[in-house]
């Protein structure tokens, strides 16, 4: 790895990480940049969960400082998430390196939509009964082990939809994610040698950075700056991972 591709996927985790911490979709940004420095497909997913579970550790703790985090009160809400994670971790490990970059680019525009759309505030809808909602979790949990990209606004919409306010929404949503990246995800993708060490690091520097900053910032007018950018990159990134070019 050349030094200009370790400050590209530091600036790169730096971006990402304010980003997961405010909103998601920071994955949109990472996994491809992965790729794009030479760790190939099943590498760059897997490499990318040991900087989302740094991310979500250092934004957990910024919330937690600014006494937003209620850790117990997330636990239940942790538990399916967790077991769905592990499933998804497991089908997407057996998937070869072109299989998982075309999933990968079909997935990228319909994600980037909900990077798009704001989640509906508290108040705006009745909440979610306990077991619909523990099934719901399940479901983003087995997406979270597979693919993890935009899974942090998922959990978004899910949690205000639950009755919490978007800073709780937020607050809650890095520990579950925490929880299915530490717990299960970067423990099943390194035991198959999907994990790049030294982009690891790099990248994790850069998302605990940014998710520290981010955490501390909470939803800020931030992303009315980077939801263009993500236009730009998630269209031109998502052509090369379908092969349209380059």
């Amino acid at each position: 790895m050349s030094a200009f591709d370790a400050l590209a996927l530091l600036v790169g985790g730096i971006a990402a990480g304010f980003i997961n911490s405010m909103a998601g979709g920071g994955s949109l940004l990472t996994v491809p940049l992965l790729a794009l420095v030479g760790v190939d497909g099943l590498n760059a997913n897997g490499t990318n969960r040991v900087a989302v579970a740094i991310q979500n550790l250092t934004s957990a703790y910024g919330y937690a400082r600014g006494g937003v985090l209620k850790a117990k009160a997330a636990i239940p809400l942790v538990i399916p998430a967790v077991v769905g994670g592990a499933i998804g971790s497991l089908a997407i490990s057996e998937v070869d390196d072109e299989t998982f970059e075309r999933i990968f680019g079909l997935l990228m525009i319909p994600l980037l939509v909900l990077v798009l759309v704001k989640p509906i505030g508290k108040g705006e809808a009745k909440p979610w009964p306990s077991w619909m909602a523990s099934l719901a979790l399940f479901g983003v949990g087995v997406y979270a082990g597979a693919i993890q990209a935009g899974v942090g606004l998922m959990l978004l919409f899910l949690l205000a939809r639950m009755g919490n306010d978007l800073i709780s929404a937020n607050a809650t949503k890095t520990l579950i994610i925490l929880a299915v990246t530490a717990l299960v995800a970067v423990p099943i993708f390194a035991s198959k040698g999907e994990v790049s060490l030294l982009p690891a690091i790099v990248l994790s520097a850069g998302t605990g950075i940014g998710g520290y900053v981010g955490a501390r910032s909470a939803v800020s007018a931030g992303e009315r700056i980077v939801k263009p950018v993500l236009v730009v990159a998630v269209v031109a990134l998502s052509g090369r991972m379908l092969g349209f070019y380059g």
